[in-house]
């Protein structure tokens, strides 16, 4: 498995390439007497091919942090079985003991809050660290959203400026230079 994910773009990666289609979408070059423009399709085709490799390499790391979660939960709570079973083994042992009866019992009571705390800790601890990196995940995701949204405006904006007459053209760009 980690062999697959160092050949993978990471998060950042993602983010370079959307600035890349930005960027080439920015600096195409105009085509005369047109608000039209021209930009090199084989580099658009390519970037968006490596668009389509990055973003499932990101669901996979969030499906692989789900199974982590799960995983980290799972041992957690063996942990805490496991814990709970020496604490009442030990309680037993210490009960059965005629003259330290009671000092047992308030032994094992601690050690079984003590492990009920553990126990409820690192599930905490667990669930804050999963929760932390879905949500960089999330904000991630919501960057490349707004990137391809952004794109997807700014390609509407151009096909509708192409339909414009000159004198809604030039109220357009006078409104935008009020701004």
């Amino acid at each position: 498995m980690s062999e697959v994910m160092d050949d993978a773009p990471m998060p950042d990666d993602v983010e370079t390439l959307l600035d890349e289609l930005a960027r080439l979408v920015a600096e195409a070059k105009a085509i005369p007497l047109s608000s039209s423009v021209r930009i090199d399709r084989g580099e658009v085709e390519a970037l968006l091919d490596d668009l389509r490799r990055a973003v499932p390499d990101e669901v996979f790391r969030a499906k692989r942090l789900m199974r982590d979660r799960a995983q980290l939960l799972e041992h957690a709570q063996e942990d805490a079985t496991q814990i709970l079973a020496d604490a009442r083994a030990e309680r037993d042992r210490l009960i059965a003991q005629e003259r330290i009866v009671t000092e047992a019992r308030r032994e094992a009571d601690a050690i079984l809050e003590e492990a009920r705390d553990t126990a409820r800790r690192v599930k905490l601890e667990a669930e804050d660290y999963v929760d932390a990196k879905l949500a960089n995940f999330e904000v991630v995701l919501h960057k490349v959203m707004k990137t391809v949204d952004r794109g997807r405006q700014t390609l509407r904006g151009r096909l509708e400026s192409d339909q414009l007459t000159d004198e809604e053209l030039e109220a357009a760009r006078r409104d935008a230079e009020g701004r």
